[in-house]
């Protein structure tokens, strides 16, 4: 089969790959109809992630169900489906807890937590590719509406949707309540888009790249340029001084300021800053336990130096980690379903599967209208 296939840093490739097939009985094959590429595969691309040359990138899918094995018996061959970046067993205690971002059993590593085509989660091929491996189907995949409506939309559930919506719950945004957004990627259009499905009544989207603060404002929320005003001071001036009840972290440990200049406790900072005494903060964007190629000593050993002090002084609560995306996905599929969200808005591009080099390319630059990329192979 065709798949993306990652060759080390700055560099992916089309090669065909063995097929993806049946290896227990619990597993499924999806014929992938589209994959995206996520943020977070700018991590491994850029040489920030360690992952091993050879393997197949991808871990937002979704597809038709090809293949079954033995023992499923929910999941039918023809089933359209949505495919979770996490991937869980459903019986452990952390997947019975809910928590199906923390696996205790998929990883043969022991860590808890697994994924598709990401470093250190497992060493699963990701769906970049023609056909993607599921174990535990009938626990995992999500079913969807047979046909091919709502495409665009549906792709986001396996990602991006879930943790938009995830970083609001953590930051528990509720109907009246004023949020921040740091982050105007995927992730952070879509927990400003979550925010005002949720009823705030006031969104900013804080970042530098002007396309994509212009779309924060076509979703309905209050775009700010870090590189024109001090954000935090700005949110402050919005509201009367007080500052916003809820802030989201969309950006994690690569954040850079107005010059390109790499600074990983500047968001946490201006969140403690623009977040109100007893609000709350939710963290989405991914920290990792080191970073070899970070700005600073501490960083490197994955020790963020933000102002924790001011966030205990204020009485600001902190929630962060990955989405269990099947917390969501099944609410948020029918939001869209019955026409009450539509997070294709935010799609930039609809590839081939052998544009990939070309689309990462210009992704990993934000290139100007590079916002989301869509892989059909």
């Amino acid at each position: 089969m065709k798949a993306v296939v990652f060759k080390g840093p700055y560099e992916v490739a089309v090669e065909i790959v063995p097929d993806a097939t049946i290896e227990a009985p619990l597993d499924a094959v999806v014929r992938i109809t589209t994959a995206n590429i996520c943020g977070s595969d700018l991590h491994p691309y850029e040489g920030r992630a360690p992952l091993e040359s050879g393997m197949v990138l991808g871990h937002e899918n979704m597809g038709i169900v090809e293949e079954v094995g033995p023992g499923v018996d929910r999941i039918k061959v023809g089933d359209r489906v949505s495919v979770p970046f996490n991937l869980a067993c459903g019986t452990c205690r952390n997947c019975n807890d809910g928590y199906t971002s923390a696996c205790l059993r998929a990883n043969p590593s022991g860590d808890p937590g697994a994924g598709y085509g990401y470093p250190n989660m497992g060493g699963y091929r990701g769906g970049q590719a023609e056909f993607l491996r599921v174990p535990w189907a009938d626990f995992n995949l999500l079913e969807l509406p047979p046909g091919s409506d709502f495409e665009n939309d549906f792709t986001m559930l396996s990602d991006i949707f879930p943790t938009g919506y995830h970083g609001t719950e953590l930051a528990q945004v509720r109907p009246g309540t004023s949020v921040a957004v740091f982050g105007a990627g995927p992730v952070g259009l879509m927990a400003a888009y979550s925010a005002l499905l949720r009823g705030a009544y006031q969104v900013f989207v804080v970042d530098k790249e002007t396309d994509r603060l212009a779309l924060a404002g076509q979703l309905g929320a209050t775009p700010i340029n870090l590189a024109d005003v001090d954000p935090a001071e700005a949110i402050l001036d919005r509201t009367d001084g007080f500052g916003v009840d809820c802030g989201v972290e969309a950006v994690g440990y690569q954040a850079h300021d107005a010059t390109g200049e790499e600074h990983p406790e500047m968001v946490l900072d201006n969140l403690v800053k623009a977040v109100r005494a007893t609000g709350h903060i939710g963290v989405v964007g991914v920290y990792n336990p080191s970073d070899p190629e970070a700005a600073t000593a501490s960083a490197k050993e994955g020790r963020i130096a933000f102002n924790y002090g001011e966030a205990f002084f204020k009485g600001i609560s902190i929630a962060s980690g990955q989405c269990p995306v099947k917390k969501y996905n099944r609410e948020l599929r029918d939001l869209i379903i019955h026409g009450r969200a539509k997070p294709s808005a935010i799609v930039s591009h609809e590839l081939k599967l052998d544009e990939a080099a070309y689309a990462y390319d210009n992704f990993d630059k934000r290139a100007e209208g590079w916002t989301k990329v869509l892989l059909k192979p």
